[in-house]
């Protein structure tokens, strides 16, 4: 026989598990390189979007990172041009027009996207409709990719400085190390992270730009940091993986990759893996907490893009031109998409950004593409029709040749 008591409690657990299962579920974006501030590149999958193929052609090679916001995605081209293109069709929302290539990747918070460009300038535009809201002039191109916290946008660049501005486009601090900066900040716990060209790892406070500590790498710092677990993880052109103590930057291990390493790490946090591909065609998955090795692919050419999470999956572009989707687990090869059809494949530097089942990534053969993992399917590439028209060509001089040489015969 059931009590008042219990009576009470199973009426409560009631209400409560139909409010769980009628609370719609919302999309998550990604507004920024990996995803994150902390740049662990892991997104959770979204259940509102319905996936669409598509390719959208920005006319010159894209490495600029696609980031997404409200079912938008945004990202540069290195014909100095920012644009905003709808994910449900692929169609332009609107660009806007830099006087530089735009490498680096854009950042959106508070409807403003944040992106810098090679003519030297930090944007700040609107993610509506693209109209300015500032610019602030670097000594440099800007190819490292902007990250915000604290109102406070965080960028490097080539003029040897990571730049630290307020929101309304004002410098609040800026520091200078003896090289280019084109690694990404990550910020985490009022500490600035970023890597520079003079091989040196540096930890900055947010607010002041005052130096923490610093540590020497053998080669250039190129890739972007990531924060996980109270340890910085970075690659170096010496051919090294590091894991550092984000408080006191001293070294909890390292891990070879056996040539200069770019991309930047990206993190599983519920299973403590950390994947990341070299110059050598090695994309490898480590353990987080002792860098042991755990798997690894060997993709034949150098991979400067950086993994993306989706599920059981990683993927990331090579410049081969091939498009991976790994088993996050084992390393399995579970599809490769070659835009190119190998007689036109063009280097995929760009990082994917995954929604749900899709990756959207861009490619130096100037396109923008969006395919389905889940499916394993993509839009018919324009690359196709060109290998067609080629091979229809080269059949009809084959026919032309063999009538030619009958004719030369009857003779």
């Amino acid at each position: 026989m059931i009590n008042r008591k219990n009576m009470t409690l199973m009426i409560m657990v009631g209400i409560l598990a139909s409010l769980i299962s009628f609370t719609p579920v919302s999309a998550t974006d990604w507004p920024m390189f990996h995803q994150n501030a902390d740049h662990t590149g892991f997104l959770i999958q979204p259940g509102d979007f319905s996936p669409t193929l598509w390719n959208f052609n920005a006319g010159n090679a894209i490495q600029s990172s696609p980031v997404i916001k409200d079912k938008t995605i945004f990202f540069g081209s290195n014909n100095g041009i920012l644009y905003a293109v709808n994910m449900e069709d692929g169609t332009k929302s609107w660009e806007y027009k830099t006087e530089g290539a735009v490498i680096s990747s854009p950042c959106i918070v508070n409807e403003t996207v944040y992106f810098g460009s090679s003519d030297g300038y930090i944007y700040a535009v609107s993610s509506s409709d693209g109209v300015l809201k500032w610019k602030y002039k670097t000594g440099g191109p800007v190819e490292s990719s902007p990250a915000v916290a604290n109102d406070t946008v965080y960028v490097g660049s080539d003029d040897k400085s990571i730049y630290a501005i307020k929101e309304d486009g004002t410098l609040l601090w800026n520091y200078a190390t003896g090289k280019s900066v084109k690694s990404s900040p990550t910020i985490f716990n009022g500490t600035l992270y970023s890597g520079s060209d003079d091989g040196v790892i540096y930890a900055l406070g947010a607010q002041n730009g005052s130096l923490i500590w610093h540590y020497t790498t053998g080669d250039k710092v190129k890739s972007s940091p990531a924060v996980f677990n109270g340890t910085l993880f970075v690659g170096s052109d010496d051919g090294k993986l590091y894991a550092l103590n984000t408080t006191a930057g001293t070294v909890n291990w390292t891990y070879s990759m056996g040539k200069s390493v770019s991309a930047s790490p990206t993190i599983d946090e519920f299973n403590y893996d950390l994947y990341i591909g070299a110059g050598n065609g090695q994309f490898s998955c480590l353990d987080t907490r002792t860098g042991t090795h755990k798997w690894s692919v060997q993709t034949g050419a150098s991979i400067q893009s950086t993994a993306a999470l989706s599920g059981n999956r990683t993927v990331f572009g090579a410049d081969n031109g091939k498009f991976y989707v790994l088993n996050k687990y084992s390393g399995n090869v579970e599809w490769t998409y070659e835009p190119g059809y190998y007689l036109f494949n063009a280097p995929i530097i760009s990082s994917p950004a995954n929604y749900g089942n899709m990756t959207y990534f861009g490619s130096n053969d100037g396109y923008l593409y969006a395919v389905n993992i889940e499916k394993q399917s993509s839009t018919t590439s324009i690359w196709a029709y060109y290998l067609g028209g080629i091979i229809i060509i080269f059949v009809l001089v084959i026919i032309a040749a063999r009538i030619m040489r009958n004719r030369f015969k009857k003779n």
